[in-house]
Parts: C-alpha cells; sequence; structure tokens
C-alpha cells in the first residue's frame, strides 16, 4: 500500500513537473512574440520619425517658396508734373508716389514707408536730383528711424545727382524710407529723376 502511495505521489510530481515545463514553454513563445511585436513597434517608430522629418523638410521647402518671398518695388517722387520739394527746416519724409512697380506690395505710395513681409535680406536704391542753385540735395535712407545711409549732391549750375545703395537684414515689420535732410531740395519731373527702389534678395 505505502509503495502505491508512494508511485502515486511521484507520477503526481512528474505530471505536475510536465504541467510547469509546458506552461514554461508557452511562457517562453508568448515572450518571444512579444519581443517581435516590440521590434515590429520599434521599426514602425523609426519610419514615423523619418516620415515626420521628410514632411517637416517638406513644410520648409513650401515655405521657401510660397509668394511672400516676390517683393520688390519701384517708385519716383512725383506722381505728375514737376517741382522741387524744400528746403524745409527739418527732416522731411519723402513719398515717392509714381509706383512703377510693387511686387508684394510692401511699398506704400501713401506714406513712402517699406514694410518688410517677411525676415531677410534686402537690397534698396535712392537716386536723387536737384536744380542748381545755393541748396544742397541730401536724402538719408533710414530703418525703424535710424539713419542708415545718405545721398547728396551740391550743383550750383543745371542738376545736382547723388545716389546710393544698401543691403539690410530686416525683421518681418520693420520699416525703411527715404528723408529729404532738413534745409536740403530735390526735385522730379515728368521724366523721373529721383527715385527710390528696393527688393527682397532671399528670406532667412
Amino acid at each position: 500500500m505505502n509503495l502505491l502511495l508512494h508511485l502515486y505521489s511521484v507520477l503526481t510530481g512528474l505530471l505536475s513537473l510536465s504541467e510547469q515545463n509546458a506552461k514554461l514553454a508557452k511562457n517562453e513563445v508568448r515572450i518571444e512574440e512579444l519581443q517581435t511585436l516590440n521590434q515590429a513597434q520599434a521599426s514602425e517608430l523609426k519610419s514615423l520619425k523619418t516620415w515626420t522629418n521628410v514632411t517637416e523638410n517638406q513644410v520648409v521647402v513650401v515655405k521657401l517658396l510660397i509668394p511672400v518671398g516676390q517683393v520688390a518695388f519701384s517708385a519716383s517722387l512725383l506722381a505728375s508734373g514737376s517741382g522741387t520739394l524744400g528746403p524745409i527746416n527739418a527732416h522731411t519724409p519723402l513719398v515717392f508716389k509714381h509706383v512703377v512697380s510693387n511686387i508684394g506690395k510692401a511699398y506704400s505710395p501713401h506714406t513712402g514707408i517699406f514694410t518688410a513681409p517677411v525676415r531677410g535680406a534686402y537690397h534698396f536704391e535712392f537716386y536723387v536730383v536737384a536744380l542748381g542753385g545755393s541748396h544742397e540735395s541730401r536724402v538719408v535712407l533710414v530703418k525703424n528711424g535710424e539713419h542708415i545711409f545718405i545721398a547728396g549732391e551740391h550743383q550750383t549750375n543745371g542738376f545736382g545727382t547723388a545716389a546710393n545703395g544698401v543691403t539690410l537684414l530686416l525683421e518681418a515689420g520693420d520699416v525703411v524710407s527715404l528723408r529729404l535732410w532738413k534745409n536740403n531740395v530735390i526735385y522730379d519731373d515728368g521724366a523721373h529723376y529721383s527715385t527710390f527702389s528696393g527688393h527682397l534678395l532671399f528670406p532667412m
């Protein structure tokens, strides 16, 4: 009787061990499945990150190609007729009213102010003419009210001419305009002698 009980106990133990081995084998299979799933998810995440980076780069390229980067203008001082402005005993803003081109609408022929639509490098040129006489002709380019460059000439007979240009790094919203120096003069007529021009070289 004791022998039978012993054998039964041994058989029971063996069966229990077999069940444990089977469970262990199932757990190992499950672990392998989870590892495979984890690797697949990691690969998918990597692909998603790559796709995100590509998409972000495409967005940057698209932004650079948006027409907002197309900015250029040219204008002369008088809309019609002829005349001399000045002398005035104060620095006087100049409004160039005869607009030849205004791509991007960044220049206002009502105020004479150019407003940068985007951050970038801009180039400006200005040409000044005065009839000969006792007064000089000097015009200043200003950025946000700050004196940048000046063009000036004094001609006692005939026409006096002056010109200057500058490339500026502007932030979006910065303003650029021209001022007539106090007690100076500037002339223009239908030939459009005195002009103000600018354009965006490239956004930054």
